[in-house]
Parts: structure tokens; C-alpha cells; sequence
């Protein structure tokens, strides 16, 4: 967790940002990603150096190579401790003119991302913000993974937080809650194909690093980790250099990071090549038929784009593979042929596991759409027996658009760092997710259908037309009263009469 002090920096840097006229939070975002990322290979081209001097021979790897570019400027001038200190004007023009291209040439310098900067350019405006840039960035502490990562999640928080570009980050406890419910082992071949910032991809990162330890000790699964484990895909070059510093930034070198547009191409060359997928992916309505892949128009015939990602998914995962991602509702109950048969296919085809209904406001304050998370696994024969179904009802967090915490801050997310009380249970509900979906095959299908969990068999779900929305089968709990049996209300009932009675004789002889 960063520090105030730290925080304040960031602060800093953006508010400069915005006084030297540059206002829109994800052209910010790509600034700062590219100058961390020159940074970084400062301090790869140092150890080098540090080592080969220990060992006394040759640098094996030179990041900044000997010579200098075609206008005769060194390359060691372009390294970030030798320009950080020159005069506002001349450090513009060295980093517009020579460190920008030779950034778009660095795909041989040997960081797999470094294929994203080729299209990089100097966005900063004047050499004034330039240099109060460099030197703030400076000064801010990277050098534990921990403090890179929570430094480069802070940022991307600003970037939700400043408006419409909020749509390209799902809210990191969300993550958080689908990564504890699929568990990632060293093994995992994981996979997002619209990864955007790389939100799940790093979350599952974090997990690996804390629950599965002893991978990093074992060569053969940390050359897995740092080069197969990470795939993700997205068609937005700036998304895909945030990703992929990202990813950088906590401890992944070589993560998969590469340039698709996922429902338009072929998938043949990765088809079943996964073993997990997380995503939350763009849902924009309705593509073309002649845009979308043909291979995803065999599994299910729609121009719907979120029934379209459902049927990647399938694809993209290998026998035995796993997935959790988010799906708007329409998806759960929707009406039309496509709609019934993707869900039938997840339930007769496949293994449908769980499905998870969030809060409306858990997107706000950009959309207030209900989403839902559907957990299944890819068998291609079958082996849905019972679907458990969850109600989230609060996730720690005001539905409204401030999205307030309601609890401390180590009692947010999946795994708070306190236990929750029963009235704190009711304002944050992960952690009792994640417990629950352990016991999905156990006493969770004893629970009453009034309960906020409960288990539906696939017989039931079938016979409903493969409706998978959680209201279809939630029973409510109704109030019951005490009364009186039925001697003591006769006997009541008797009193009144003789109430009645008396009170008419005296009405009758008050007349006279």
C-alpha cells in the first residue's frame, strides 16, 4: 500500500499535467506509462552494467547499445540519468527527436513489450512540463515491486475516477473476488482477451505471488510465470502499452501482451490454448456479420457482441478449462434463438458452475447496467448437475455514483485483512462469496431458495428454457404472524356478539 507522501506525489504530477493544458486522463496516463517505461530501461541497462563489473566481464545485454543513432546523438545521452538533468529545452528536443524514435525501434533490445512503443510519441506540449514531469517522476520511489505496482494501480485509478474513461478499468475488488473464486495454480495458461489495462492478469499475478510461493523457487515454473502464464489481447494500442507496463511494473517481464481485435479474427492458432480465462469485456451491441470471426458464428449465429465473447471464450479454452467473467444481465434471460442457445450450451454442453449476481451500481459513475458473473468450465460432454447461484448485494462500497466505502479499508475486497462483523457482512459481501463457493458442492444445496445462496439442479433450469436469471428461482421469505387458535377467537367473537346485544337493549329502553 503506498503512502500518503507517495500518493501526493502522483497527485503532483497529474495536477501539472492538467495546468500545462492537458486535460483528457488517458492521454496523461500514456504519457507517464512512456516515460516509466523509459525509466525502467535505464535501470535494466544498470544492473547489466552492475553485474558484468561484479563478474568482471563483457555486458551480456546492452539495453542502450554503443554508438549513436543516425543524427550522431549517443544512445548513452538518451538514457534517463544522463538527460534528466539537462536544461528544459535541450532534454524536449533530445526526448522528441532521438529517445521517442529510438523507442519505436526497440523491438531487438530484448523486453517483450517494447513491440507496444512503436508507435509512441511525445504527447507533452512544452519543455516546461516536460521537465517538472521528469524530475517528480524521479523522485518517486520504484524500486520494490510492490511499491511500482500499487503506485501504477493508483494511477490507473485516476484515470476511473476523471470520467469517461472509466470504462476501461472494472473495479479492482471485483477483480480481486473472480480470482479468489478460480484460484490460479503455477500451471494456468490465463487469458483475457480484452485486457484493457491488464486488471485480471495482474490481480492473478498477485495471487500466484502470495498463495503459491514456491513456484519462484522452481526454474521451470518461474520461466512459465514470466513467459507463458500472461495473454492478453486488446485493439487499442494505448490500452495495450498501459497493459503491458502494467504488468511490467509488477514483476511479469515477459507477459503476453499483443495487438487483436478478438471477435474479428480466426482463432485457430490459439484454440483451446488456456486453461483459465478472466474478463470483463467491452459490450457494444451488435457487429456485423461479415466482421465477426466465422469460427464464433459456428458455435452461436449472432451480431450480439456479448454472446459473441461467451462463444470466444469457449473456443479460446482448452478441454478442462476454466472461466469468470462478467456478462450483462439480457445474457441471463434474454429471449431471442442466440440468447437460449448460448445458454443451453453453457448448461448441456459444458459445466455452468455458479452465477453471481453483482449490484447495478458497481460500474458507477459510468453506467449503471446489472452484470452478472458466470463461472463455468469447458468439458465439451456435459456434467452440469447443479447451478449455485449468489446474490451480491453489497460489495463494500455506496451504489451511488461517489461509491463510498462503507467499511475500513482492511475490511474491503475478497479477503479483508479483519474479520467482519454481522453488521459489516451486510455492507461488503465478497468475503462470504468466496467462502460460500467453496461449499458449492456441499451444504450450499441445502440452503432455501429464500437464502442470499442456493443451489439449482440442471433439470429445473432446462425445463425453464435455460433461464438463468437469479429472480427465476429466489423464493421470497414471507413475514408470519401470531394469532390466537380458533376456541379463543370463538370465544371472542362470542364476547362481541354479547357486546352487541346488551349495547342494543340499552339503546332500545333509552328510547323507551
Amino acid at each position: 500500500m503506498i503512502t500518503g507522501e507517495i500518493k501526493r506525489q502522483i497527485d503532483d504530477i497529474w495536477n501539472d499535467f492538467w495546468t500545462g493544458g492537458m486535460s483528457n486522463p488517458l492521454a496523461v496516463m500514456e504519457q507517464i506509462t512512456v516515460l516509466l517505461f523509459i525509466r525502467r530501461l535505464d535501470e535494466l541497462h544498470t544492473l547489466e552494467e552492475a553485474r558484468a563489473a561484479t563478474l568482471k566481464k563483457p555486458m551480456a545485454r546492452r539495453v542502450f547499445p554503443e554508438g549513436a543513432d543516425q543524427d550522431g546523438v549517443p544512445y548513452e545521452r538518451m538514457r534517463w540519468s544522463r538527460f534528466r538533468s539537462l536544461e528544459p529545452r535541450a532534454m524536449f528536443d533530445l526526448v522528441d527527436r532521438h529517445v521517442f524514435p529510438f523507442l519505436r525501434t526497440l523491438g531487438g533490445a530484448g523486453s517483450s513489450f517494447a513491440t507496444h512503443m512503436k508507435d509512441a510519441r511525445l504527447g507533452i506540449p512544452t519543455p516546461a512540463l516536460l521537465a517538472k514531469v521528469v524530475e517528480k517522476l524521479d523522485r518517486v520511489p520504484m524500486e520494490e515491486r510492490d511499491t511500482k505496482g500499487d503506485v501504477y494501480e493508483y494511477m490507473l485509478g485516476k484515470i476511473a475516477s476523471a470520467g469517461h474513461n472509466g470504462q476501461f478499468r472494472t473495479p479492482r475488488h471485483i477483480i480481486a473476488a473472480m480470482v479468489e473464486l478460480m484460484a490460479p495454480t503455477p500451471d494456468d495458461v490465463i487469458c483475457d482477451p480484452a485486457a484493457g489495462t491488464a486488471g485480471f492478469l495482474v490481480a492473478a499475478g498477485e495471487y500466484l505471488r502470495r498463495e503459491h510461493k514456491a513456484l519462484f523457487h522452481d526454474p521451470a515454473k518461474l520461466r512459465h510465470f514470466h513467459t507463458r502464464a500472461f495473454n492478453g489481447f486488446d485493439f487499442d494500442p494505448t490500452m495495450l502499452r498501459i497493459g503491458a507496463m502494467n504488468m511490467v511494473l509488477h514483476g511479469v517481464e515477459g507477459a503476453n501482451i499483443a495487438y487483436r481485435d478478438s471477435l474479428a479474427e480466426e482463432h485457430g492458432e490459439d484454440a483451446g490454448a488456456y486453461s483459465l480465462i478472466l474478463a470483463n469485456p467491452p459490450f457494444a451491441g451488435s457487429l456485423d456479420y461479415e466482421a465477426c470471426a466465422k469460427d464464433l458464428q459456428r458455435v452461436v449465429k449472432t451480431k450480439k457482441t456479448e454472446l459473441l465473447f461467451i462463444a470466444l471464450f469457449l473456443r479460446l479454452l482448452r478441454v478442462g478449462g476454466r472461466a469468470a467473467v462478467i456478462v450483462p444481465d439480457g445474457v441471463l434471460f434474454g429471449s431471442s434463438k442466440a440468447h437460449r442457445d448460448i445458454r443451453r450450451i453453457l448448461v448441456e454442453d459444458h459445466r455452468l458452475d455458479a452465477v453471481i449476481k453483482l449490484p447495478s451500481g458497481v460500474f458507477r459513475p459510468y453506467a449503471g447496467v446489472s452484470t452478472a458473473i458466470l463461472c463455468f468450465t469447458r468439458t465439451d460432454s456435459g456434467g452440469t448437475d447443479h447451478v449455485w447461484f449468489y446474490d451480491v448485494q453489497a460489495d463494500g462500497f455506496s451504489l451511488d455514483d461517489k461509491r463510498t466505502p462503507l467499511v475500513g479499508e482492511d475490511k474491503l475486497g475478497p479477503v479483508p485483512g479483519r474479520t467482519l462483523t454481522a453488521e459489516e457482512f451486510q455492507r461488503n459481501n465478497l468475503p462470504d462469496l468466496v467462502t460460500r463457493w467453496q461449499d458449492r458442492a456441499g451444504d450450499e444445496r441445502k440452503r432455501p431458495r429464500t437464502a442470499q445462496s442456493f443451489c439449482v439442479p440442471k433439470v429445473e433450469i432446462a425445463a425453464a428454457g435455460y433461464d438463468l436469471s437469479l429472480n427465476r428461482y429466489k423464493e421470497v421469505a414471507h413475514a408470519t404472524a401470531d394469532h390466537a387458535s380458533p376456541a379463543e377467537i370463538l370465544a371472542e367473537l362470542k364476547r362481541i356478539e354479547a357486546e352487541i346485544a346488551d349495547g342494543t337493549r340499552r339503546l332500545e329502553e333509552m328510547l323507551g
